[in-house]
């Protein structure tokens, strides 16, 4: 959730990238090298690739895969068999990703195009029609990848703005095809599409191919009675962060006359609902981005029509912040932990990132008034809810601290998770009353 888009260079952006660490040693991984094909095989449907081992997560590394036809191209549509020479379902190939198969069905049929664009429909279907996100906003999750079946795709809409992240090539030699039809589903004019350097390569996507589309700069929002501005040369992933959208809300009708600190602020989206909606009496909103502080207060602004919104906008480390906080003794009603994404791979990675949130859920607790509200937030995909929940327990139990536990939360049904990829629930948020 931490990643960043490049600054606009005031030309036409039909596309963006992203920079991200050199990978160590070559910057391509080798092409995968097929095994010998099994007897029966040529009596499959082809293209085909073999699976070695039975496996329902849509990313399949190579280690996994066995033969492949030689017909299988970069990028095309592939019939997946099981080790028993069954057909499995259907994906999109790719030799030279870290990935080469991304599994997009499951079942005994076989995947067609027209398959992929019924997805599209039923995704944005799901949003506008049955959970009638309309209503309430314009800016919502319309493709959410792997759990929508388009792995590799996802597709924010910001007001007539289409936001869409490509990680794979499947995807990526499609979009000229699929973006008319995702406009007309969406009622939207324009987008923005965002490909990550390093992915980019590693997939091998030219992104100088990429569809045009008018100049996209800034656009406002409408979520819930509250206003934004998305500035997309600024702002993280795709834009806005619209999976805290009913966490928002919630948080709103709980400070009123109340103080809140919500470190790890962002564009203000917590502490602006707080105010405009929730009454708080005192809102201090910290965040280590000076560009994100900015946003924050444009956004304020733009929902001062009834007067200014008396919010303390902090620019400073949310960690050097809280232990000045803890040294003052300044102690606050509502905590808010939303930090970017602290677990960024596993097993020393994950350490690490755990430590992170540890430490940063001590120093937050801390700032807990007895009887107060505290709500810690994790994005991290690699970190199960028991496990975050285990961190801020531990935190709590360091510190002589008791919580009494509400509730687990997380995006809304924009965001949905496949229930055979647990990685795919990313956003947990962890709702206390501090008793002691």
């Amino acid at each position: 959730m931490n990643d960043r888009s490049n600054r606009d260079n005031g030309k036409p952006r039909y596309w963006e990238k992203k920079k991200r660490p050199a990978a160590q040693g070559s910057t391509r991984p080798r092409v995968f090298k097929s095994a010998e094909a099994p007897e029966g095989s040529e009596n499959w449907q082809r293209p085909w690739v073999q699976l070695k081992y039975f496996t329902y997560n849509p990313a399949v590394f190579p280690r996994m895969l066995g033969a492949v036809s030689p017909d299988a191209v970069s990028g095309g549509l592939i019939n997946v068999y099981d080790k028993n020479g069954e057909l499995f379902g259907g994906g999109f190939w790719n030799p030279q990703s870290r990935t080469p198969l991304r599994m997009l069905y499951h079942g005994p049929e076989v995947l067609t195009e027209k398959d992929l664009t019924d997805s599209l429909r039923r995704a944005v279907s799901w949003r506008r029609e049955d959970c009638s996100l309309d209503e309430r906003t314009d800016a919502y999750r319309v493709i959410h990848g792997d759990s929508d079946g388009l792995g590799g795709l996802i597709v924010d809409r910001y007001a007539d703005v289409l936001s869409l992240e490509v990680t794979c090539l499947g995807v990526w030699l499609r979009l000229k095809e699929w973006l008319p039809l995702l406009h007309e589903l969406c009622g939207t004019t324009r987008h923005v599409i965002t490909v990550d350097e390093g992915i980019a390569r590693m997939e091998g996507i030219d992104t100088t191919q990429a569809p045009p589309s008018e100049p996209v700069r800034k656009v406002r929002i409408r979520e819930n009675g509250v206003n934004f501005e998305v500035d997309f040369a600024q702002g993280h992933k795709t834009g806005f962060f619209c999976d805290q959208r009913e966490n928002r809300e919630k948080l709103s009708k709980l400070v009123k006359g109340k103080s809140l600190l919500d470190l790890c602020c962002y564009s203000g989206g917590f502490s602006i609902y707080s105010k405009l909606k929730g009454g708080a009496a005192e809102v201090t909103a910290v965040d280590l981005d000076e560009k994100a502080i900015d946003m924050a207060k444009r956004n304020a602004n733009i929902n001062a029509a009834n007067g200014p919104l008396r919010i303390d906008f902090v620019h400073a480390d949310a960690f050097v912040y809280a232990r000045q906080m803890v040294r003052n003794g300044k102690l606050f009603d509502v905590v808010l932990l939303d930090p970017p994404k602290f677990v960024l791979g596993r097993d020393e990675e994950k350490e690490e990132g755990i430590k992170k949130y540890n430490d940063l859920n001590m120093l937050g607790l801390q700032c807990v008034r007895k009887g107060g509200l505290f709500i810690t937030c994790s994005c991290s995909g690699l970190l199960t809810p028991p496990e975050f929940e285990k961190v801020v327990i531990k935190a709590a139990q360091r510190l002589g601290r008791r919580l009494q536990i509400v509730e687990m939360s997380g995006p809304g049904w924009d965001h949905p998770f496949l229930s055979t990829y647990p990685e795919g629930r990313y956003l947990k948020v962890l709702w206390a009353r501090v008793l002691a």
